[in-house]
């Protein structure tokens, strides 16, 4: 039954996952933590900062460990399996929509609307993820700009902003 738990779950994530790769992290906490409790809150978000470094989808990564976690090797899969299913599906009959309808001002509306609303759930996560009280530190402001700064205006990758900040954690503890 946990298999079967794992796979609808990881399909619900991919089906709602509109937006990419952060509009989806609260369905994930959503299903993980609070429904199934498969992850503590601490643990997904030691995790959210793992799958960060690696390359790749996060929800793929989210899948694939709490599939683990939760059903070994065979959870890992049908967790996979399950995320990846609707999407699939989706970009085959976007893209011939989109081919169709590329050019309609309505069809470019309503993305750009979409486009806004992932932008608010992105700036909801990011605060989900911290403590707010370390905003206030010095240590944390600096970590904050300098790496917006170095991802806004660099072409840096974001997995080498990450070990930086993770290494300037270390020394100015």
């Amino acid at each position: 039954m946990i298999l079967i738990n794992l796979f609808f779950v990881f399909l619900r994530v991919g089906l709602f996952a509109i937006g990419g790769a952060y509009s989806f992290l609260p369905l994930i906490e959503k299903e993980v933590v609070q429904r199934y409790q498969w992850l503590t809150k601490e643990e997904f978000l030691d995790v959210l900062g793992i799958v960060k470094v690696f390359p790749g989808a996060i929800s793929i990564k989210f899948a694939t460990y709490t599939g683990y976690k939760i059903g070994g090797l065979a959870g890992a899969i049908l967790a996979n399996l399950g995320n990846i299913l609707a999407p699939v599906l989706f970009i085959v009959f976007a893209s011939i929509i989109y081919l169709k309808y590329k050019d309609n001002h309505i069809f470019k509306s309503a993305f750009d609307a979409i486009r806004l609303s992932i932008f608010a759930m992105i700036i909801a996560v990011a605060f989900q993820t911290i403590n707010l009280s370390n905003l206030i530190q010095i240590k944390s402001l600096l970590i904050i700009v300098a790496s917006f700064i170095i991802f806004f205006y660099t072409k840096i990758n974001p997995a080498i902003i990450i070990i930086l900040a993770g290494i300037t954690g270390v020394i100015l503890r």
